[in-house]
């Protein structure tokens, strides 16, 4: 990921309700979200929703996908590990163990992905 890229990714994910989106959409795993239950979930009016949503996927944090009549979302696993990755790319200075606990973080991570 490129430098650019993650301060985008970063900015989609540094407003509460963006954040609340994307943690919903992770948690939903693979089958995603309708545009409606996500706005129940979170409490969002439709049109607010719907500008978090493409912020959120310019970011290339969420999809979408068409189901029928509705629009389902949902994370990008890919996008997600590539600003996790970003993010760590730098750490430890060689000293592997300031980072270990960050892997613990991860054992029980999207058995739903």
């Amino acid at each position: 990921m490129l430098f650019p890229d993650a301060v985008e990714a970063l900015s989609a994910l540094g407003h509460g309700s963006r954040l609340a989106v994307f943690r919903l959409l992770v948690k939903a795993g693979r089958e995603g979200m309708a545009a409606g239950a996500i706005a129940r979930e979170v409490g969002a009016p439709p049109s607010t929703l719907s500008t978090h949503l493409t912020i959120l996927s310019h970011a290339g944090l969420i999809q979408s996908r068409r189901d029928g009549r509705s629009v389902i979302y949902l994370a990008n696993y890919e996008g997600m590990r590539d600003l996790l990755g970003f993010l760590v790319a730098d750490c430890c200075g060689g000293r592997p163990e300031i980072c270990e606990p960050l892997t613990s973080l991860t054992q029980n991570c999207c058995p739903g992905a």
